[in-house]
């Protein structure tokens, strides 16, 4: 019995002290700190023009085939009314001037759907890849 009491008696008076072991934890950690290597974040990198290279020439027409269709539903290619019939002939000439050109239909919020339908498929059926682009005001 005073075996069991003298083997309880060690264990109350033994205590493991963390402080070191925090110490080395702190140590550690702050030399993983110091060494890491952080990330670099890489920019785009533009290259810009000397300033005595020749002017590059800009296209002063529009590649864009802009077609306007107004609150009463009337279809407007340059400024000018044409008909809804005629829109396909028109696009598929200006795309074979500008063959990297795409559609822009500026559509008015009050303009019939079905006028925009067939804009948008004269459009689909003048030229095969073409993109079309709706604008409603």
């Amino acid at each position: 019995m005073a075996r069991a009491r003298h083997a309880a008696g060690q264990e109350d008076d033994s205590e493991i002290d963390l402080t070191p072991m925090l110490d080395v934890v702190f140590i550690m950690l702050i030399f993983f700190i110091v060494t890491a290597s952080f990330v670099k974040e890489f920019g785009l990198e533009i290259n810009r023009p000397d300033s005595n290279s020749p002017e590059v020439n800009i296209p002063t027409e529009n590649q864009n085939v802009l077609i306007a269709i107004t609150a009463a539903s009337d279809i407007e290619v340059d400024g000018r009314r044409v008909d809804v019939r005629s829109v396909r002939s028109i696009i598929q000439r200006k795309l074979a001037e500008n063959p990297k050109g795409s559609v822009i239909i500026n559509a008015n919020k009050e303009a019939k759907a079905s006028v925009y339908t067939a804009v948008a498929d004269a459009a689909a059926q003048s030229k095969e890849g073409v993109g079309v682009t709706l604008i409603v005001d």
